[in-house]
């Protein structure tokens, strides 16, 4: 979406679409799941405490994923890695599998060896950091254990 009309759209039409998608099939369907390889990350939110749910894209990685605070080429980082930073664990739901994840913020040397691989699957992924006019937050999520099917109730898919 190298266009600015193509990212504003995507920034106002994208959230709504994922929410109507996740609650005709009751969580089973994430509609940029279609587009892109995605999951759903339940956090704790960093000031309130409280569980929150959104659904990204991702960069499968062995067990693992990298996922990226892009907020559409937004200026603010997405409220999400703040709560990873706040609170490293999280819950993860892929493919129907829910895992119990540690997120890392990568830096340095780490993070830009992730942005060719990030750019294979994303062409020109790089433009969101200049648009935010910031250093985009890139985590590493790592399983720490896998979950009981009752256990991963509500988490959104």
């Amino acid at each position: 979406m190298r266009l600015r009309p193509a990212k504003a759209a995507a920034r106002v039409l994208l959230p709504p679409l994922e929410r109507f998608a996740t609650a005709v099939s009751r969580g089973r369907l994430q509609f940029s799941s279609v587009l892109v390889p995605s999951l759903a990350l339940r956090t704790t939110g960093a000031r309130s405490g409280l569980p929150r749910d959104t659904v990204l894209m991702c960069l499968p990685q062995d067990e693992g994923f990298v996922v990226v605070g892009s907020n559409f080429g937004d200026a603010r980082h997405p409220g999400w890695t703040a709560n990873l930073l706040a609170h490293p664990e999280a819950l993860v739901r892929y493919r129907g599998r829910v895992t119990r994840m540690s997120a890392r913020l990568l830096m340095g040397e780490e993070r830009e060896a992730l942005w060719s691989r990030l750019e294979d699957m994303w062409p020109e992924y790089r433009e969101y950091e200049r648009d935010a006019g910031r250093e985009l937050r890139v985590f590493r999520l790592d399983p720490v254990g896998r979950l009981r099917p009752d256990a991963a109730r509500g988490v959104r898919e």
